[in-house]
């Protein structure tokens, strides 16, 4: 198939898109991607791109149409600035550089915001391109969540947006079995709307690994591991709290942040406020292919996402990583992720928001035998088998991509 994945995000960005468009070219198809100048997360334009755009073409066989767009920066209003600039110039830059070609299906990649459908539907009008789109965060709730937006009349305003979006999709794909009643509101009833969750990547043997060096081994000191986003939306008041419980209780637990975002600066200034430096570490963002050697140093990994009805409906996509890597889970969520732990035997989980229920789980932790511990990680690793395999979940979108397309659409190359 001749695919469009629409994607504001993309490579040196690191998104789990990267992943799918070099897994589709491998499998014979012809991938255009649509995407902006990268700039996530520091918020500006990447200088080796600056330096060498022509560098930044092609990835792993797929072809690159960058579009100019204003960087992230720093703040509400300049991010807010970073989706309207790339809607608008993937919509009318990219309808001109994308002039002439055909496309048996488009994929739209939305981890937030919902705005980078409105080139796709563009392609879509022009074209007569099917479109599926990939929710990976639900609009307006995220942003009445995070304090984005508070005023009703604006988030109802996003709401339409979101409603023009979706009716002109094809196929929805939603990553949480709780988004798809949400998702319902703005649909048309006779939509097409299934659950498409992030799959786990292929993890290395620990015996191939060298542990990462900038994580110094500490004998004798539970490690607690988080790796992502630094946002609002992983609450590191409540965790910070939980590791100063931790401490005050005796616990010999060390809280290692890797990541960045909006929010690191305001962890760094805390952890000294707090002194909080003899057990808590910040080390920074690491490619996701230096993951495996930070994460086989953990006891345990740690998920977490604030108290809000629209987080308790998400599993976060680091979940599925941890679950591959065979370490227990620290989770402090509410609804289908602290379920899902819960349920499966893969680690403990707390209520979103609890720092003293997330302190005790990880003391928890820390007091089981090694065997037991050892359990989590495999019944984990089990799930990944089970519901979060990479080739299958492709494999299901591959399918779902050549139903769109039809049997005209082009087949893959050898």
């Amino acid at each position: 198939m001749r695919l469009l994945i629409v994607s504001q995000y993309f490579w040196p960005e690191n998104f789990r898109i990267n992943d799918l468009c070099a897994e589709l070219v491998a499998r014979g198809h012809q991938v255009t991607v649509l995407t902006g100048w990268p700039n996530y997360p520091d918020g500006q334009v990447f200088e080796a791109y600056r330096q060498q755009p022509q560098d930044f073409q092609h990835y792993a066989g797929a072809e690159l149409v960058r579009v100019p767009l204003l960087p992230r920066g720093r703040g509400g209003p300049r991010l807010f600035l970073n989706f309207i600039s790339f809607a608008l110039s993937a919509s009318l830059v990219g309808a001109w550089k994308l002039r002439g070609r055909h496309f048996d299906a488009q994929l739209v990649f939305e981890p937030s915001p919902v705005t980078v459908g409105l080139p796709a539907v563009l392609q879509r009008a022009l074209k007569k391109t099917p479109l599926a789109f990939w929710v990976l965060d639900l609009w307006p709730e995220t942003l009445a969540a995070v304090g984005v937006l508070r005023s009703p009349t604006l988030l109802r305003g996003v709401g339409q947006l979101v409603r023009f979006i979706y009716r002109r999709c094809d196929l929805l794909l939603a990553s949480s079995q709780s988004f798809i009643p949400s998702i319902r509101q703005y649909t048309r009833p006779e939509q097409d709307v299934r659950y498409f969750p992030n799959w786990s990547d292929p993890w290395p043997s620990e015996a191939d690994l060298v542990p990462a060096p900038e994580l110094p081994a500490a004998p004798g000191v539970f490690t607690v591991l988080f790796a992502g986003n630094l946002g609002e939306a992983q609450d590191f008041p409540a965790v910070l709290a939980a590791a100063q419980q931790a401490r005050q209780a005796g616990a010999a637990i060390r809280w290692v942040i890797l990541g960045d975002g909006r929010m690191g600066g305001w962890i760094r200034d805390e952890v000294q406020r707090l002194g909080l430096n003899d057990c808590v570490q910040m080390l920074g963002r690491f490619p996701s292919e230096r993951m495996p050697s930070f994460f086989m140093q953990a006891d345990a990994l740690l998920v977490s996402l604030k108290r809000d009805p629209i987080f308790a409906m998400t599993v976060p996509a680091k979940l599925q990583a941890y679950l591959a890597a065979g370490r227990p889970v620290l989770a402090m969520l509410d609804g289908e992720g602290a379920e899902l732990v819960r349920s499966t035997g893969v680690g403990l989980a707390c209520a979103a928001g609890d720092a003293a229920g997330l302190a005790a789980a990880a003391q928890q932790l820390a007091a089981l035998p090694l065997a037991q511990r050892q359990a989590m990680g495999q019944a984990g690793q089990r799930l990944t088998a089970e519901r979060f395999d990479r080739v299958k979940l492709i494999d299901q979108l591959e399918q779902a991509l050549q139903t769109l397309a039809g049997p005209t659409a082009r087949a893959p190359s050898p």
